[in-house]
C-alpha cells in the first residue's frame, strides 16, 4: 500500500509539473517550419483577419524556400481549418500485404483559448453543436445522438464524469469547439476509408481489439469519441472501454524519470534566455500593454498568443479596448506576427541546442515501448498455423493526446523537420505482413522475369504524420533504401530503436540507465 501511495503521489506531483511544462511549450513552441503557403491571408475592412484560399495541399515537411517563413501564414495552418479535401497515404502498400495493426495518436481539435487577455471582450464562440452552424459535417446530427447512448460503455477511473459532447453556449476555457468536432470526424472518416478494403477489424469486433485512451480533459475525450465515431460509424458501446491516462506523456506506471526532468528545465532556461534577449519581442509587448492599459509583466502572464490564435482561427477581429478620446485602441496583426516570428526563431535554436531532443526520447520511451510491444502481440498472434485466442489482439488502437504529447513523440521519432502539431493533428503507425509466395514464382511487385527479395511473412512499419508517410526520415528508417525491391521499413529497425538505439542520444542503453543515472 505504501509503495502503491508513493506512485499515485509520484504521478500527481508530475502531472502538475507537466501541466506548467505544457503552457511553455503549447504558446512558445508552435509550428516550427516553413510549408507551402496554402492560404494567403489579408487584413479584412473591419479591422479582422480574412483569408483566400490556395489549391496547394498541405505538407508536414517544409520546401526549401529562400525567403523567412511567413508567421500569419504559419498560424493559418495550425488552425487546420477543415475546409478542403486531403489526401491520405495511409493503408497503402505493396501489392498482397496484410495489414496486421493500426496505432493512432491524434492531437485534440480546435478549442477555445485557455487564457483570458485582461479589459478585452472574451471571443463569441458558441460550443453547442448543430448542423445549422459551419463547419459542419454529414455525420454530425448521427454523432450527437449516438453519443447520448454512452452510458452504455465502460469508462475508467473518473472519465464517465466527464461531457461527450461540448455543450456551452458560451465557450469555456479549453473547451473544443464545433470545429474541433468535426476536424476528427474528418479525421476518422478518412481512416475508415483507407483501411476499409483491408479489412482491419471485422464487423464483429471485439472489445479486446479496439484499445481506446485519453487523458482527463473534456477536449481530448470528445475529439477520441468524434475521431472513433467516423471511423467506426454507430460502434456498439457496450463493447468499448475508454481508458484514462493520468500522465499527458502517455506513461502509465513508468512516468518517474528524473533525467527527463532535469532536460526540461534546461530547455524551459534556453527557452527563456532566447526569449528576453529578442528587443523586437519585449518592445512589442510593452506596445500591446500600453494599448490595453496593463502592466507589460500583466500581458505577459496572459499568454495573449494562445487568444490571439483563436481570434485568427475562427475570422474574429482581434480586441480592442476604449480609449479616454472615444476612440478604441486594439491589438494588432503586426503584433501578432513578431510573437509567431519569434517562435520561429525558437524552434530553430531548439533544434540546435538539442536538449528537447533528449528530453524527447526519455520522455516518449515508454509510450513508444507499449507501441512496439503492441506490434510484436499482434505479429505473434498471426503467425501461421497459430490458433488465434477469442477476440484475438489489439488491432486498432487509438491515443488522444495534446501538442505536449506529439510534439516530443515526432522529436524522438527524429522528425525534427516536420511542422509542430496542428489542431488535430495525427501519428499513425501501421504493422504490415508481407504476402506467401508460391515456390518459384515471383510476387506481383517484383519486375519482370524477377523474384522479390522479401522473405515470406516478414514484418514491417509505416510510419505517417497528417496522412504523408514519413517513415524514411525517422531515425530508425533513414539509411533504408525505399527504392530496393523491398520499399518498406522492416518492423525490426523500429524494435532496436525503441529497445536500445535511441538511448545513444542521451549517452545510455536502457530507459533505467538514463534516467536514474547520476549527473556529472
Amino acid at each position: 500500500m505504501l509503495a502503491r501511495n508513493r506512485f499515485l503521489l509520484l504521478v500527481v506531483v508530475g502531472g502538475a509539473a507537466l501541466a506548467i511544462i505544457s503552457l511553455s511549450l503549447q504558446f512558445w513552441n508552435l509550428i516550427p517550419t516553413t510549408p507551402i503557403l496554402e492560404e494567403q491571408p489579408f487584413q479584412a475592412a473591419d479591422g479582422g483577419v480574412g483569408v483566400a484560399l490556395g489549391k496547394s495541399r498541405k505538407r508536414v515537411f517544409p520546401v526549401p524556400h529562400t525567403q523567412e517563413p511567413n508567421p500569419i501564414s504559419e498560424a493559418y495552418s495550425y488552425c487546420n481549418t477543415p475546409n478542403r479535401t486531403e489526401q491520405a497515404w495511409e493503408g497503402h502498400s505493396p501489392a498482397d500485404y496484410k495489414l496486421l495493426s493500426v496505432q493512432v495518436m491524434i492531437r485534440h481539435g480546435d478549442r477555445y483559448p485557455l487564457y483570458y487577455i485582461p479589459k478585452t471582450k472574451r471571443p463569441a464562440i458558441d460550443c453547442t453543436l448543430s448542423i445549422s452552424r459551419t463547419p459542419s459535417h454529414p455525420l454530425l446530427n448521427s454523432f450527437i445522438r449516438h453519443m447520448g447512448q454512452g452510458g452504455r460503455g465502460h469508462w475508467e477511473s473518473t472519465l464517465a464524469s466527464v461531457p461527450r459532447l461540448p455543450n456551452h453556449s458560451a465557450c469555456e476555457m479549453g473547451e473544443l469547439t464545433q470545429t474541433g468536432v468535426v476536424q476528427h470526424l474528418r479525421n476518422g472518416q478518412l481512416l475508415h476509408q483507407a483501411y476499409k478494403r483491408h479489412n482491419l477489424l471485422p464487423s464483429d469486433w471485439s472489445p479486446r481489439q479496439v484499445w481506446v485512451e485519453t487523458t482527463g480533459k473534456s477536449r481530448t475525450l470528445q475529439s477520441g469519441l468524434a475521431f472513433l465515431y467516423g471511423f467506426l460509424q454507430d460502434f456498439d458501446w457496450t463493447k468499448l472501454t475508454t481508458r484514462h491516462q493520468w500522465s499527458t506523456l502517455f506513461c502509465g506506471s513508468a512516468c518517474d524519470c528524473p533525467t527527463r526532468n532535469r532536460y526540461l528545465e534546461e530547455e524551459q532556461r534556453r527557452q527563456y534566455r532566447l526569449r528576453v534577449s529578442d528587443t523586437e519581442l519585449e518592445r512589442t509587448y510593452a506596445d500591446m500593454a500600453r494599448t490595453l492599459g496593463l502592466l507589460t509583466r500583466q500581458l505577459r502572464a496572459a499568454n495573449p498568443i494562445d487568444s490571439l490564435l483563436c481570434h485568427l482561427c475562427h475570422g474574429i477581429s482581434f480586441p480592442c479596448v476604449p480609449t479616454g478620446d472615444g476612440t478604441s485602441g486594439c491589438l494588432t496583426v503586426a503584433q501578432f506576427a513578431v510573437i509567431r516570428r519569434q517562435q520561429l526563431d525558437d524552434e530553430v535554436d531548439r533544434r540546435r541546442v538539442g536538449l528537447y531532443r533528449k528530453y524527447a526520447i526519455l520522455a516518449m520511451y515508454p509510450y513508444l515501448n507499449r507501441t512496439a510491444a503492441k506490434m510484436e502481440r499482434v505479429a505473434k498472434d498471426n503467425e501461421a498455423g497459430r490458433q488465434h485466442r477469442a477476440g484475438g489482439e489489439e488491432v486498432f488502437t487509438l491515443s488522444s493526446a495534446h501538442d505536449v504529447t506529439m510534439a516530443p513523440l515526432l522529436s524522438a521519432l527524429g522528425l525534427e523537420e516536420a511542422r509542430f502539431p496542428r489542431f488535430a493533428a495525427r501519428v499513425v503507425f501501421e504493422l504490415w505482413k508481407s504476402p506467401p509466395a508460391m515456390q518459384g514464382q515471383p510476387k506481383k511487385r517484383a519486375g519482370k522475369g524477377e523474384k522479390s527479395k522479401a522473405k515470406d511473412g516478414e514484418l514491417f512499419i509505416r510510419v505517417l504524420y497528417n496522412g504523408e508517410d514519413v517513415t524514411f526520415h525517422t531515425t530508425f528508417c533513414r539509411s533504408h533504401d525505399r527504392h530496393a525491391s523491398q520499399p518498406l521499413c522492416p518492423l525490426k529497425n523500429f524494435l532496436s530503436f525503441v529497445r536500445r538505439d535511441m538511448f545513444s542520444v542521451v549517452n545510455a542503453t536502457s530507459y533505467q540507465e538514463a534516467c536514474y543515472r547520476r549527473p556529472g
